[in-house]
C-alpha cells in the first residue's frame, strides 16, 4: 500500500473520530465544451463539504501539486484547500494552504 494511502486512512479515521463529516476519494466532475466528465478527478479528502485535503508523501512539493489542488477547488466551487506533505521532519512544515488561487 503506498504511503499516501496509509496516511489517508489514518487521517480519515482521526477526522471522523473528531466528529467531522468527511468524504474520501470524492469524484470531481468537469465540463469542457460539449464534453462532461463525471469523474474527471478525485479529491483525497473533503472535510465538512468545505475543505479539500490533498495528501502527498514526497521529498519536495512540486508546483504541479498546487495547480492540481487549485483545479479541484475551482471545479468544485470551494475556496480552501490544504496540501499536506507527510514526508517532512515536522508535519506543520509540510502543510500549505491554497485559497482562491493563492498559496500561503
Amino acid at each position: 500500500m503506498p504511503l499516501e494511502s496509509v496516511y489517508e486512512k489514518i487521517l480519515s479515521y482521526e477526522l471522523k473520530d473528531a466528529g467531522l463529516k468527511i468524504e474520501i476519494q470524492k469524484p470531481i466532475s468537469m465540463k469542457s465544451k460539449n464534453l462532461f466528465l463525471d469523474e474527471a478527478f478525485r479529491a483525497d479528502i473533503i472535510v465538512e463539504d468545505k475543505l479539500i485535503l490533498e495528501l502527498k508523501s514526497v521529498s519536495e512539493i512540486s508546483p504541479v501539486y498546487y495547480k492540481q489542488l487549485l483545479t479541484y477547488l475551482r471545479l468544485s466551487n470551494r475556496k480552501l484547500g490544504l496540501l499536506i506533505n507527510f514526508n517532512t521532519e515536522l508535519l506543520k512544515n509540510g502543510i500549505k494552504r491554497v485559497i482562491n488561487g493563492t498559496v500561503e
